[in-house]
């Protein structure tokens, strides 16, 4: 799992790639990501598969802000990213969630 993050030439926007390795979606058949930036929609931003077997997303996102976000995995269950920028406690579970920083310093 891994982010990669590049920024619009007026640093106003910062579009982040999700990826999940093949190694670690082994028998994975979905995988989408839920986040404030969906309003943590299970549905609403699908990972496409490649070929070798990893998914990824690109999202266009707000820079200079931080975004919680989690992976549900075959509509079941959830992971964090194991390269987010870090990690904050979730207000509703015993779970931590993934974040993702947008800004160009961090």
């Amino acid at each position: 799992m891994a982010l990669k993050k590049s920024f619009s030439k007026d640093g106003k926007k910062c579009t982040v790639t999700f990826s999940v390795a093949a190694e670690a979606a082994n028998g994975v058949s979905r995988i989408n990501i839920a986040g404030d930036f969906n309003s943590w929609s299970s549905t609403d931003t699908p990972m496409k598969k490649a070929k070798d077997g990893s998914f990824s997303a690109k999202l266009e996102l707000d820079a200079g802000r931080e975004y919680q976000f989690r992976y549900l995995i075959d509509g079941s269950r959830w992971e964090n990213d194991w390269k987010a920028d870090k990690y904050i406690p979730a207000p509703y579970s015993n779970a931590d969630n993934s974040v993702v920083v947008t800004k160009k310093d961090f």
